[in-house]
């Protein structure tokens, strides 16, 4: 029962932050200067054209009504209609939001199969040529911006050695289209064609390498220090005075509690993925919602703006939902807490 109720807290939290979240991106959109209907008709449009705009984009009503119909609209899945695509904007982040959720996936899960490794040898090795060397990587990933590291990754492994890719999704003239599920590696597999499989995962690498590179070095560093302190232990001291093999000690007895904080420092990572992979994915041209984002800001395309943003939004919210509840799972003492607070 405390674990329903500690669920429910959370669900309850993160529809609050939904909607703070809704109400925050309304009122910006609202005080920015420009007018939306100017901007989508153009300099030369009549004030009579503008009028009848505004009036059927429902600007000319006030705050509070244009606010329940935006949120009637988000309830449905509705973020209204794209002044640049002249399509909806739910329609087109349909067709953007995948590629970047690919790259996304890819990215936290080469920067957990390399993190986690990386910061047990680390404390496994703690003050040795290991640890010194995985310690300057990790802050080496940490404080170099992701498309620093986008266009050095570019101009060594693409421009001057001509080893992977550098632009887009697929090779181009591929006529391959992801319309399953929208991520090219499952929709590759799922159709039986292992040559586009290849393909896409050439063009994801140097994207998902130069955007796991910050999140490689913080689940390094915060794994290395929890081993460290779960090494002080006393039932670790106990085991290692039985003469239990250390790769025993670390792997059984020292991981799976060393993985809390590594597990809430890898949600806070992979929910920020989806807004910083914006610069990576203009770096190396990956079709995702970075291009669609940028184009909505510099033409002022509201509706498009708040929809990338709400998105963004319920997506973070939804992921640390995802690790409270799994923080819970592997931690009772948690989740008694979060019913009780």
């Amino acid at each position: 029962m405390e674990y329903f109720f500690f669920i429910v807290r959370r669900l309850l939290w993160s529809v609050l932050v939904l909607i703070g979240l809704s109400v925050v991106i309304f009122l910006i959109a609202r005080v920015v200067p420009g007018d939306p209907a100017r901007i989508a008709l153009g300099p030369l449009a009549t004030a009579e054209q503008v009028t009848n705009l505004r009036h059927k984009m429902g600007l000319d009503r006030p705050l509070y009504v244009q606010y329940g119909r935006y949120v009637s609209g988000l309830v449905r899945g509705d973020f209204g209609q794209s002044l640049l695509t002249q399509r909806s904007v739910a329609s087109d982040l349909r067709s953007a939001f995948p590629a970047t959720l690919e790259l996304v996936l890819v990215t936290i899960v080469l920067a957990m199969a390399l993190g986690i490794p990386t910061g047990v040898l680390a404390a496994r090795f703690k003050d040795s040529w290991v640890d010194n060397v995985s310690r300057v990587l990790s802050l080496f990933g940490v404080v170099t911006p992701s498309f620093f590291i986008a266009l050095l990754l570019q101009l060594l492994v693409g421009y001057f050695l001509h080893v992977l890719p550098v632009n887009g999704r697929l090779s181009p003239g591929a006529s391959f289209t992801p319309d399953i599920t929208g991520l090219v590696l499952i929709d590759a597999l799922l159709r039986g064609q292992p040559a586009v499989w290849l393909d896409g995962l050439r063009h994801l690498i140097l994207p998902a390498v130069s955007l796991a590179a910050a999140s490689l070095g913080q689940i390094a560093r915060i794994t290395r220090s929890s081993m460290i302190d779960v090494s002080r232990k006393d039932y670790v001291e106990a085991a290692r005075a039985f003469g239990i093999p250390d790769i025993v000690t670390t792997f059984k007895y020292m991981l799976k509690p060393s993985f809390i904080p590594t597990l809430t420092i890898l949600g806070l990572e992979f929910a920020s993925l989806l807004g910083n992979a914006f610069l990576v994915e203009m770096v190396f041209g990956w079709p995702g919602m970075a291009a669609y984002g940028v184009r909505a800001i510099l033409h002022k395309d509201f509706n498009a703006i708040m929809g990338v943003v709400m998105v963004t939004g319920a997506f973070f919210v939804l992921v640390n939902l995802l690790i409270d509840v799994l923080l819970g799972t592997f931690d009772p003492r948690i989740r008694i807490r979060g019913a009780r607070s």
